[in-house]
């Protein structure tokens, strides 16, 4: 292969994170999340519910929609991971998949703004993301084929920060063109394209097929340069990937540290990931903004995130990834304690004046560190997990950390919900986050900052 060649096949990869990206930046936590809840918050409503009640079932369903699809992809991804390792293809996989995704995200736009049938648009958005998710599995395999080891982490680096813009410009598009605010216009003073009715929210509904047509648009160059190479294998070998997966699992009791920090990063990555997906939801149902400002808290926070792993990134190849975890994780324990304890009405415990800006002001804040910290606690983190591969089978290694990334996804929206629930409060619900934060940061106590002794790489584990 040329080195034009392998350029464009590069590139073609990474258009997969720039095209998929806005399924996550969007949908799921800044523009169809939130405008969920808010019909289903109305909807209760309207059926006799108070609204400090309307507005803990619209979470409670929300969160058992994120909990089904978490729990379809935890228990799903090791087999689809073991698929993608041994299968003798990958690309049909990858096109079933990125159907599934467009389905799911076209379907959005039948959302009924009376909220008649909340159940099968979170079915439609589930379908959408566990084909987000499982598209990701199989291109994520593709990585190691692209360079050599030293040219890898670039190229991932690259890809991510790729699919960051591109969910970062699909939500300026939305905002400016698509979403309508109570007055009507959208956030540049316009009105909705293509003769959208604002009464209708059919701006807001439109976000869901736009998503749609940015993936299959700029899915076409993955799909033109990225070629698998040549396979021997005709068959998907799963008894032989989940021999080998069992046998890494089992090799974790002579790896105390990288057992640790699996542990560890799987639940600090649930709860920030729950932070991720019911920010934008809180905004809307305890401090009553519109989906416009939850978009404009989108944009601050993703540039927020750029800047933070930047300095982080820093400080980390100065000081070493634990300590900036460490700090991020206390930084974001923080930010859940305020917002557990932040009401439109009073801030812990502290009453307001009427018509107050300061929670407004002070989520806005949150909203900074927590895009901030966010992408410097998931850079740090796969810093960290690679002072702990094996240096013989790197693959593997990531393999065991991208499975206790996704094995647990449903654990905190569950939480969540359950506290929610309880609670019948969705500003409550997300305390729920703390506990999760805080068994994360107990058990890095055991982890090693700069990972495992060489000597337990031979360890015999079969």
């Amino acid at each position: 292969m040329s080195e034009k060649e392998a350029r464009k096949r590069i590139l073609g990869w990474m258009m997969f994170d720039w095209a998929s990206q806005p399924y996550h930046t969007v949908l799921l936590t800044f523009i169809f999340g939130p405008f969920f809840a808010s019909v289903a918050a109305d909807y209760y409503l309207g059926v006799g519910f108070s609204e400090q009640q309307a507005d803990a079932r619209a979470q409670s369903i929300w969160s058992l929609c994120l909990t089904v699809s978490g729990l379809i992809i935890g228990f799903g991804a090791p087999f689809l991971g073991a698929l993608a390792d041994t299968a003798g293809r990958r690309t049909p996989w990858i096109v079933g998949f990125s159907a599934l995704y467009v389905i799911g995200a076209l379907s959005l736009w039948w959302t009924a703004p009376d909220g008649g049938n909340l159940w099968w648009m979170l079915i439609a958005f589930g379908c959408g993301f566990v084909g987000a998710e499982y598209a990701l599995i199989f291109t994520n395999s593709q990585l190691p084929d692209l360079g050599t080891d030293e040219q890898i982490g670039r190229i991932s680096g690259s890809g991510f920060a790729f699919g960051y813009v591109g969910g970062l410009v699909a939500l300026a598009i939305c905002l400016a063109l698509l979403v309508e605010q109570p007055s009507g216009k959208t956030l540049i003073g316009l009105d909705p394209i293509f003769g959208f009715d604002p009464s209708q929210r059919e701006g807001t509904r439109a976000t869901g097929p736009l998503v749609a047509i940015w993936f299959a648009v700029f899915m076409i160059p993955y799909f033109m340069w990225v070629r698998e190479a040549p396979r021997t294998t005709s068959r998907p070998g799963f008894g032989k990937a989940l021999s080998q997966l069992k046998s890494s699992i089992l090799a974790l009791r002579h790896r105390s540290s990288l057992a640790a920090y699996l542990l560890s990063s799987m639940l600090y990555r649930d709860a920030l990931n729950g932070l991720y997906s019911f920010g934008g939801t809180y905004a809307l149902l305890v401090l009553n903004w519109n989906i416009t400002t939850v978009g404009i808290f989108g944009i601050i926070s993703a540039i927020a995130a750029a800047i933070f792993s930047y300095v982080g990134g820093r400080v980390d190849s100065l000081r070493g990834p634990k300590p900036v975890i460490r700090l991020a994780i206390w930084v974001l324990i923080g930010v859940c304690i305020v917002i557990v304890f932040m009401e439109r009405e009073a801030i812990l415990g502290v009453a307001l004046p009427a018509g107050s800006k300061l929670p407004d002001i002070l989520f806005f804040g949150c909203g900074i560190l927590i895009g901030g910290m966010g992408g410097v606690l998931q850079a740090a983190s796969r810093t960290l997990m690679v002072r702990h591969c094996d240096p013989n089978a790197p693959t593997e290694s990531f393999g065991l950390y991208g499975l206790s990334g996704r094995a647990t996804a449903f654990v905190a929206p569950a939480l969540i919900g359950i506290v929610t629930a309880i609670t019948e409060s969705a500003r409550i619900g997300v305390s729920a986050l703390i506990a999760l934060f805080l068994l994360g940061l107990v058990l890095l106590i055991w982890v090693k900052p700069d990972g495992e002794d060489d000597s337990t790489w031979d360890t015999e584990t079969a």
